[in-house]
């Protein structure tokens, strides 16, 4: 079970990277109404998300 979460955080993180990096980029899918602060914020949380993931993923295995 600590192993599919620790890949389930890893998906999220993917998902939310895509979201709000294409949202900084592009206005797609929010349409630049939350802002390129909001944007770099989330892929930050979604980066730090991302390695602690990875990092517990490592050490189950």
């Amino acid at each position: 079970m600590p192993k599919a979460l620790a890949i389930l955080g890893m998906a999220i993180a993917v998902l939310l990277l895509v979201m709000f990096g294409l949202d900084a980029l592009l206005g797609i899918p929010f349409g630049q109404s939350a802002g390129l602060v909001t944007d770099v914020g989330f892929l930050i949380c979604a980066l730090i998300l991302a390695y602690m993931s990875w990092n517990s993923l490592r050490e189950l295995l």
